[in-house]
């Protein structure tokens, strides 16, 4: 399920930033070196924190608790802006203008990739922690 969430979050993520090529979006600015890590590090993670939601059927529902979830959202959310173009950010353009968006912005989307794994990273190992079940298969 892990693989699967971070796929997910990678697509979701990548797309309409165009960190993952394709015809639907485009970007004004090209992308840089560091994007391709971070959007790999925010997938898996991401994936993660989202495989510890999936439960089996048989599985006791009083046992899980929500820890992390909102600073999973809040580091996937961060991802986002962090990956993005500086420029077709249209909250980004209307607060600084473009010339604002790439010497302000730009400079500060490394670290917020940094804050977004950081928290993403948190949100997993509280997640993980909190599991209390695990199930083990007999194997034949």
């Amino acid at each position: 399920m892990a693989g699967l969430g971070a796929l997910a979050t990678a697509v979701l993520v990548g797309a309409p930033t165009d960190v993952v090529p394709n015809p639907l979006f485009g970007r004004s600015v090209p992308v840089q070196w560091w994007n391709y890590p971070a959007l790999a590090v925010t997938a898996v993670l991401a994936g993660i924190v989202l495989s510890t939601y999936v439960r089996r059927p048989s599985a006791p529902s009083g046992s899980e608790t929500r820890d992390g979830g909102r600073l999973g959202a809040a580091g996937g959310v961060l991802s986002f802006f962090a990956v993005g173009c500086p420029v077709c950010n249209k909250l980004v353009l209307v607060l600084l203008g473009a010339s604002g968006a790439l010497s302000y912005w730009a400079p500060l989307q490394p670290l917020l990739a940094l804050v977004s794994a950081g928290l993403l990273a948190e949100a997993a190992l509280r997640r993980l922690s909190s599991q209390t079940v695990c199930p083990v298969t007999a194997s034949a």
